[in-house]
């Protein structure tokens, strides 16, 4: 059942493009069900699986108390898995047509405020090596609204100083960003004096590296966040991509056009960019209430 879990994959990186986040995604979700097909139900095989097999493992998910984000989001990888199967001709019917999801409450993404956000950028200890760097990844992470995958991906010829711009690039399309003085300043400072301290051997060209000279990872990057956060006094429970939400909604309040915030952010559809715009009307809304006398 795994080698069909990983031709999977596999097809969706080869022919759909996807990035290497939803591939794992979809493996971790499938190798759960997996697991379960074959410790409950005796199920060796994705043709004997059926939809109350499939229903009864959705069932266990909400007992075990995962989130109706979490069961949502297996349902939608695990009717993709079997519509996949469907062509290869490995199942003759999806058992997954049926799969309801869960409703899930939708939340609105935590936004710093400007002052927030200063206090975070402030944060890093830059008379150190790993300062600038903190401080040239937190200043362009906030200056862009790059996603965090796209921040760790960049590498050093990414990055033109003399027109103050990065090249993103992921795997279908890329787009040219702006940026401004102050990440400018920290990504000058970093290439100039601190980051040559970090490779160890063979420069492998990324802009930003752990300190053993490898490619920061995610997991890396959050901790870090996580720690500058708490230095600044930020009690919101913030991930990088709160940086990127907050870029979004600060650009919008200081008059940026919604198809600018969408091309920057590198959104297909101007909807999804359209939530920031309604985040900032809300927002307008509640200091004109609390704010105006006849209101």
């Amino acid at each position: 059942m795994e080698n069909a879990i990983y031709e999977f994959t596999d097809y969706l990186n080869k022919t759909k493009h996807s990035s290497e986040n939803t591939e794992v995604s979809y493996r971790r979700d499938l190798k759960k069900l997996a697991g379960y097909l074959q410790e409950v139900h005796g199920i060796t095989s994705w043709a004997d699986v059926t939809a109350t097999h499939l229903n009864a493992y959705m069932l266990y998910m909400e007992k075990q108390q995962y989130a109706a984000s979490s069961v949502s989001r297996n349902v939608a990888s695990v009717r993709t898995f079997f519509h996949y199967l469907q062509k290869q001709g490995v199942v003759d019917g999806s058992p997954a047509d049926e799969l309801k999801p869960p409703k899930a409450e939708k939340k609105a993404p935590e936004i710093l405020t400007v002052e927030q956000v200063a206090a975070l950028l402030v944060q890093p200890d830059k008379k150190t090596g790993k300062g600038m760097r903190d401080s040239a990844m937190l200043e362009l992470l906030y200056a862009t609204g790059i996603r965090v995958s796209e921040l760790i991906g960049l590498k050093v010829g990414d990055v033109n100083l003399r027109l103050d711009y990065i090249n993103c690039i992921d795997r279908t399309k890329e787009r040219i960003i702006p940026f401004g003085s102050a990440a400018k300043k920290a990504l000058s400072e970093y290439l100039s004096d601190a980051r040559m301290t970090f490779i160890a051997g063979e420069d492998n060209g990324f802009l930003f590296t752990n300190c053993q000279g490898r490619p920061m990872s995610r997991q890396g990057f959050w901790k870090i966040l996580k720690g500058y956060a708490k230095d600044a006094g930020i009690t919101a429970d913030i991930t990088p991509h709160t940086l990127r939400h907050s870029f979004a909604v600060h650009m919008i309040e200081n008059g940026a056009d919604l198809r600018s915030v969408q091309e920057m952010m590198g959104h297909s559809d101007i909807s999804t960019t359209q939530m920031y715009l309604n985040m900032n009307l809300s927002r307008m809304r509640n200091v004109y209430e609390k704010a105006h006398p006849r209101k």
